[in-house]
């Protein structure tokens, strides 16, 4: 009884309105155990904290579970939290997927992002596979169902969701493709008879084309086949003429990965052997010309918008930094020169030489917001997929902090996280070895 009663007075707290009590309490308590117990006592009461969270999912009053959501989150956010998932991971993920399938637009928004946080938390393995196959129905039932323009942040962050997971979850390239449709699916709907949709807004197809770029950093470029290749170069190119500024920059941006990975030969799905007597020389030719067409056309559109005079889109603040990154796409196409970036965090340089890592560092960025940083600094997935290695004063300090849980998870040889690593590595090698031969310059 005890428990309930407990229960429902934080219930109760998280529905009223009065959330700047409820923070003001939380932090006396922390400050209380920290000056009287120690640090230690600090974890526990966020260990507790959490635990009230999750509890308040089953709640049914939907701004009760809204809350919960929204302070998971920041809790995940401001610190990696291991030994809470370790203990709690298979009840999290379910309540979160009741909140997509039955929950307000809002509340899917925030499970979606709280699913996203999750499989970021857990790195590689066996339980970032559980999180996408079980995400994967819900995640693209809800996409079918939310395009209306009231519940554009709900459909957003159900994209970066199934961007997230499947980056750290999908193993082999039939997940990810498979993911890359579904996100496809949201600007190409298929339509069935008297089937009516409404049109995806600017802002979901420009979240749409980032999130499919992102896995598409993931994709060996022979996976995909060409007619795949020669569709999202045609469609990305009628996004450029598009008015919506943040559109246009991550068709550009997309543009130039797609060229970054890919070939005139992937392109054109001409023949390894040139000897095989299968080959139609008069398709492949007319394949060829289509492509070059394709080319010279989005050189010219690359062109124009790096030196765009204004009036074009309403948010004129937004002008320079779309002529800046089409300047940057531009001087990839025509000198083979990708954006080198140089990103500090918390004094160390974090840097990217490519597409790749240049859409992989700032989708990640924008997904995690605040706790960016964070994750940079202590997450050891991120630090493999970026090769960044913190200054040992945070290692250090995150040793020192390290549970046995953590070191379970993350430390011993034989556990799945540091297994999916060495397959991560192992794929972003043949990923190396593959782009070296793809880039291939804009000629006039």
């Amino acid at each position: 009884m005890g428990k309930k009663s407990s229960q429902k007075k934080f219930a109760a707290m998280l529905d009223s309105d009065d959330t700047d009590s409820m923070s003001s309490s939380t932090s006396s308590m922390r400050f209380d155990h920290m000056t009287e117990n120690g640090l230690d006592e600090v974890q526990v009461d966020k260990d507790a904290l959490l635990d009230q969270w999750l509890d308040a999912l089953y709640e049914k009053r939907g701004s009760t579970r809204e809350k919960a959501l929204a302070s998971i989150i920041e809790a995940f956010n401001s610190s990696l939290q291991y030994e809470f998932v370790e203990a709690k991971f298979a009840t999290l993920l379910q309540q979160c997927l009741n909140s997509i399938k039955k929950g307000s637009a809002k509340e899917a928004a925030l499970a979606s992002h709280a699913i996203g946080l999750l499989a970021l938390t857990v790195g590689p393995g066996e339980k970032a596979q559980e999180i996408l196959e079980e995400s994967l129905s819900p995640i693209s039932d809800a996409l079918r169902v939310r395009p209306e323009t009231s519940k554009i942040l709900s459909v957003c962050e159900l994209l970066q969701c199934l961007a997230v997971i499947t980056f750290v979850g999908g193993e082999d390239p039939e997940q990810t493709e498979k993911s890359m449709q579904i996100m496809w699916q949201v600007a190409h709907p298929k339509l069935g008879a008297n089937v009516a949709t409404s049109k995806p807004s600017p802002a979901v197809i420009a979240m749409m084309v980032s999130s499919w770029s992102f896995l598409l950093t993931t994709v060996n470029s022979w996976a995909l086949n060409p007619k795949s290749w020669q569709e999202s170069i045609s469609y990305f190119s009628t996004l450029l003429d598009k008015d919506d500024r943040a559109l246009r920059m991550a068709a550009g941006e997309a543009l130039a990965l797609v060229f970054e990975i890919g070939s005139l030969e992937k392109f054109c799905g001409e023949a390894k052997d040139s000897s095989d007597p299968t080959t139609d020389e008069g398709k492949d030719s007319r394949k060829l010309m289509y492509v070059h067409g394709l080319r010279t056309k989005v050189l010219g559109q690359v062109r124009g918008l790096s030196a765009e005079a204004g009036g074009k889109g309403s948010a004129k603040k937004d002008l320079n930094s779309q002529r800046n990154t089409f300047r940057d796409i531009l001087d990839f196409f025509e000198n083979g020169s990708a954006p080198e970036t140089l990103v500090k965090i918390g004094g160390d340089p974090l840097s990217t030489s490519s597409w790749t890592q240049y859409i992989q560092l700032n989708f990640l960025k924008h997904f995690l917001g605040g706790g960016f940083v964070k994750h940079m600094q202590e997450n050891q997935f991120l630090h493999d997929v970026f090769d960044f290695t913190p200054k040992k004063k945070h290692l250090s300090g995150a040793e020192q902090r390290m549970s046995g849980s953590e070191k379970r998870m993350y430390k011993s040889p034989n556990s799945a996280l540091n297994k999916a690593r060495t397959q991560l590595l192992n794929k972003q090698r043949t990923l190396a070895q593959d782009k070296n031969s793809g880039y291939f310059a804009f000629d006039e």
